[in-house]
């Protein structure tokens, strides 16, 4: 809210100061014996002349785009002393009706030089250091180092023995009923899968509880 309401203020100050030296311009041009539209055509040419000095100054900071801009200030702020009654419009000076006069053409090569001035090119290695001689050192010669012996080759090491299943005496209680009702039904030992898969075991602890009912 803070930013609208001070936006809201320039723009209003802005409305006045050009309306103001708007008019200071076409008053001065008036006195000085441009009449009709020509006395309106000065202080257009004066605002798009700051207008392109403005741009310019936003993209570099050159000699030549400050003293356009001093120009254009110059003869914004002197129409506005010169009309504070300072100057007699009714009497104007030989001098002052010159400018005048010749103001237009100031205005476009101003705005012409700056409408064609080549933006500068940035350095593409700014902080590059300049080159430094390079110097040659005599070292002292370094020997050969005595060949090594080759490192031993690693030993496989042993595969270890799987260590024992721990089979739960409840587990082997109802494997040798799953065992005893194969042998009834098959008349033969139930082997290792078909006690896995009866009860839905791993084969290695299958295997554990076949060893034990054998």
């Amino acid at each position: 809210m803070t930013r609208t309401r001070v936006d809201v203020v320039l723009i209003v100050l802005a409305l006045i100061a050009g309306s103001l030296s708007f008019a200071h311009l076409h008053d001065l041009a008036e006195a000085a014996g441009q009449t009709g539209w020509k006395a309106w055509a000065y202080p257009v040419s004066v605002d798009l002349l700051l207008v392109a000095v403005l741009r310019r100054l936003r993209a570099d900071q050159s000699v030549s785009a400050w003293f356009w801009f001093l120009v254009a200030l110059v003869a914004s702020l002197g129409a506005n002393i010169a009309t504070a009654g300072v100057l007699d419009l009714e009497h104007v000076p030989a001098w002052l009706r010159i400018l005048v006069a010749g103001w237009p053409g100031l205005a476009f090569l101003g705005g012409t030089l700056l409408a064609h001035q080549p933006a500068p090119v940035p350095d593409p290695h700014p902080t590059s250091e300049p080159s430094r001689p390079v110097v040659a050192v005599d070292r002292p010669a370094v020997p050969d180092p005595a060949p090594q012996s080759p490192a031993p080759e690693p030993v496989a090491a042993l595969p270890q023995a799987a260590p024992p299943v721990s089979v739960p005496p409840a587990l082997v209680d109802h494997a040798r009923k799953v065992a005893a009702d194969h042998h009834a039904r098959t008349g033969t030992d139930i082997d290792t899968a078909t006690l896995r898969a009866r009860l839905s075991i791993p084969e290695d602890l299958a295997g554990a509880i076949a060893a034990q009912l054998a």
